[in-house]
């Protein structure tokens, strides 16, 4: 547990609340003087960076994601953004490890395994793979009529 200065948590807050209002900008200003103050956390990385993705600044988005992930190799969220990253600029193979190392120590964090079923299935056409993640990801959620489909398709095109 890091303890860490109240204005700055307040600070944080406020920008996750401007994020949630799509004023990504304005967050980012605010996530600057946070992470000038505070750096042992990877969580102010992993905002900063999805709101420069949603500013169209991939650039500074994947550096950020680095920097948390030096703090925390295995973070779900910052390998799930990361991953999101890499698919969109083609690099599948390096998209492919981000959401295996956010699977690896969370293996209930199910927007990486989705992430990497579609990946695995739409991109890499590996349908083994596509498989193993939407079935693993069904034991988790099994109401999830959407995933189920794609489950049905994926073992149609393997022959199953």
């Amino acid at each position: 547990h890091i303890e860490v200065d109240s204005d700055i948590e307040l600070d944080f807050k406020s920008a996750i609340a401007l994020m949630r209002q799509d004023e990504n900008a304005q967050a980012v200003v605010i996530l600057k003087t946070v992470i000038d103050r505070e750096q042992r956390l990877p969580a102010r990385f992993v905002n900063i960076a999805i709101a420069y993705n949603k500013l169209a600044k991939p650039k500074a988005a994947e550096e950020n994601l680095i920097k948390a992930l030096k703090l925390d190799i295995g973070h779900p969220v910052a390998n799930n953004e990361l991953g999101l990253l890499y698919r969109k600029t083609g690099r599948f193979k390096a998209a492919r490890t981000a959401y295996e190392n956010a699977i690896k120590d969370n293996p209930e964090y199910l927007p990486a395994k989705q992430n990497l079923g579609v990946l695995c299935d739409l991109y890499m056409h590996d349908y083994n793979c596509a498989l193993e993640q939407f079935e693993d990801y069904l034991e988790l959620k099994p109401d999830d009529k959407t995933v189920a489909i794609w489950v049905a398709d994926v073992k149609r095109r393997l022959g199953k």
